[in-house]
């Protein structure tokens, strides 16, 4: 059973107060109140999860909208399980995942999404970030730069 990560209650939390700042500093809105409940909750118990199938409905709601705000998949269309791996380099997640992914719930998704980024080995995370700083200092080298 995959359970909401406190710090996607927290993420829900900053994109509700974004989204629906508070009008005198005190007031918050009805999605920030019920997501700061299971928040208070959560720290106050020491947990790091809330169970996705008891967590308050207006909280769940309010935790969706902001889900669905975030990228669906950490895919970069560099699939190695379909080379035969069973942990994908471009991604970071096991050939069941990959396989599953559509027909995982979001709390589901965002339970690998949390593993890989923890993890942060796969080329989403690393490679591109390596290239791109190199193509940074290339282009600060000048074209001459490049021929010799």
């Amino acid at each position: 059973m995959a359970g909401i990560h406190i710090t996607d209650i927290e993420a829900a939390i900053n994109f509700w107060r974004a989204k629906s700042p508070s009008p005198d500093g005190v007031t918050l809105a009805p999605e920030l109140r019920a997501l700061a409940e299971v928040y208070a909750l959560l720290v106050y118990y020491h947990e790091d999860e809330a169970d996705e199938f008891s967590m308050p409905p207006k909280a769940m709601a309010a935790w969706q909208v902001w889900y669905d705000s975030t990228p669906d998949t950490p895919c970069i269309a560099i699939c190695s399980t379909s080379q035969g791996d069973e942990l994908c380099k471009g991604c970071g997640r096991f050939f069941n995942e990959v396989q599953l992914w559509p027909s995982m719930r979001p709390a589901e998704k965002r339970q690998t999404w949390r593993r890989i980024t923890l993890q942060s080995s796969a080329w989403r995370f690393n490679k591109y970030a390596e290239r791109a700083a190199e193509g940074l200092q290339e282009s600060h080298s000048g074209p001459d730069a490049l021929l010799s």
